[in-house]
């Protein structure tokens, strides 16, 4: 199958291209590069455009006949989110509308939607099923809900097919140390931890100590980047022939702050400073998934749940991998 991959020179994106190529598809990246990078296009060819652009997006729709559509692409900062919702909005939304109405033009019905746990907001109870209340609390996981709704409705409208795959916290690195996580402005917590083991970093703040949780510290769910990209490419085939589902990306587990800061220290071998801050607004105490959907419709199981396997990925790429395979 061929695939278009929005956003395929991002974190997650370029993980997916891989893992459509392994699994004998052919990814074609479509990426403005703003966030992404073009040395993580390693796998088919790569189309410079931005999402919100209709004719680039039709140009490439009717060179290549795609098949099939992954969208990933999407600012996904969320403080930025809530000091520049426009942007948000126009980026997160906006751009899912007109990738739609090009998808529509070129006769391509089958889009597998890169969604977020944040679109749950603050949850009341544990474990996040499909099911539970969708009530985010800032401009990002509201932009992620907008556009989850803009498929559906297309989905019914037009006789399209639509899968939202809602990740909980994407971690770690391919296996194969090809990829790995590269922000600008880094935000999340295992690349930041790392950085102070690396000596990149002085500290990396603990964003609030006084939870209900076990040590005080905020719980989440990692799942490791290579099974989300594996989920993607069973996603292909379990999308039904019209309609919209939702199912979320998770192993089940939750690991506190504290413990992926142990953790990395383990596998390190270093010292790592932290600081105590003042929590971050909005912040849930706990976020754990039940992946029991994913397991019944996609027929996944993430193979790398073990935390000091994915912060160990994460290491390799960052002290074995990561100038090379930037800076050449």
């Amino acid at each position: 199958m061929r695939v278009l991959v929005v956003g395929g020179a991002g974190y997650i994106g370029s993980h997916a291209c891989k893992a459509l190529a392994v699994a004998g598809h052919e990814p074609i990246t479509f990426d403005s590069l703003r966030t992404g990078h073009r040395w993580a296009v390693k796998w088919g060819p790569l189309e410079h455009g931005d999402i919100r652009d209709a004719d680039a997006l039709d140009r490439v729709l009717r060179s290549h006949k795609p098949e099939a559509v992954m969208h990933f692409a999407a600012l996904a900062y969320v403080g930025e989110s809530v000091q520049h919702p426009d942007v948000y909005y126009r980026t997160n939304v906006t751009g899912t509308a007109i990738l739609l109405d090009s998808m529509r033009r070129a006769g391509v019905g089958q889009l597998i939607f890169s969604s977020s746990c944040a679109t749950y907001g603050v949850p009341e109870m544990m474990p996040i099923t499909e099911t539970t209340v969708q009530n985010p609390v800032n401009p990002y996981g509201r932009s992620k809900l907008m556009a989850e709704q803009i498929i559906r409705d297309y989905c019914e409208a037009y006789s399209m097919s639509g899968m939202a795959l809602r990740y909980f916290n994407a971690a770690g690195a391919d296996p194969e140390g090809h990829l790995g996580e590269e922000h600008d402005p880094e935000t999340h917590l295992i690349p930041l931890v790392l950085q102070v083991a690396s000596g990149h970093r002085s500290h990396v703040s603990v964003l609030g100590a006084d939870y209900d949780t076990s040590d005080g510290t905020c719980v989440r769910d990692y799942i490791h980047v290579a099974d989300l990209a594996d989920a993607h490419v069973r996603a292909l085939q379990a999308c039904e022939a019209s309609g919209f589902q939702a199912v979320n990306l998770g192993t089940g587990t939750g690991s506190s702050v504290r413990q992926v800061i142990d953790a990395a220290r383990g596998v390190s071998g270093r010292a790592i400073r932290t600081v105590d801050s003042d929590r971050r607004p909005g912040d849930p105490p706990v976020l754990v998934a039940s992946a029991a959907k994913a397991v019944e419709r996609l027929g996944w199981k993430p193979q790398h749940t073990d935390l000091d396997q994915i912060i160990g990925h994460a290491w390799e790429w960052m002290v074995s991998h990561r100038d090379r395979v930037i800076h050449g």
